[in-house]
């Protein structure tokens, strides 16, 4: 990891770190989760919300202004909207996406699941959804949560990965190998 990765790496932790523990002493973890998603959800279809957060063209005042608005248009709670704030005047809003990241960890160790990032050549239905949990939890010993996605390159299968444990059945890596098997022959 580089290190500005790092170092932006560690101050995200630091403020999940905080939020989580704020919620937990408040036991309002359900609406910091929900708070989570409603924030992910938000940063994933607005690119002006990317652009603040991440430009250092807007000053110290203007960003804070600017998440405060977004965090009450959104409904968050008052610790989100809070150590939002302090972000924006500590121009440390640029790790708002490792934060996510981050509190979605403590919050998934503290329940006692794992996320499995699921990247599948079409959307899956719910009854392929459920088995696909149930075979994970079997697999890996504990809940498993999905973050799926779709990609239409994969041709079939699934790409898995749950930790550091990538599963790749898909028709492409399938056909990459046996491509890579056909050069080695010939």
């Amino acid at each position: 990891m580089s290190e500005p990765a790092s170092i932006s790496s560690g101050i995200a932790t630091r403020y999940a770190t905080a939020v989580f523990e704020l919620a937990k002493e408040d036991n309002a973890l359900p609406t910091l989760e929900k708070d989570l998603d409603t924030l992910d959800a938000a940063l994933e279809g607005s690119d002006d919300l990317r652009a603040m957060i991440a430009s250092p063209v807007y000053s110290r005042a203007d960003q804070a202004r600017a998440v405060i608005a977004v965090a009450d248009a959104l409904g968050l709670s008052q610790n989100v909207r809070g150590v939002l704030g302090l972000m924006a005047t500590k121009r440390r809003l640029f790790t708002l996406p490792q934060m996510l990241t981050a509190l979605r960890a403590l919050i998934a160790e503290e329940k006692g699941e794992v996320t499995a990032e699921v990247t599948a050549a079409m959307a899956l239905d719910d009854a392929q959804k459920d088995e696909l949990v149930q075979t994970l939890k079997a697999r890996v010993g504990k809940d498993v949560k999905l973050k799926l996605a779709v990609d239409e390159t994969l041709i079939g299968g699934l790409v898995v990965k749950v930790g550091s444990r990538m599963i790749d059945t898909s028709i492409r890596s399938k056909l990459a190998a046996l491509q890579n098997a056909m050069k080695e022959v010939g």
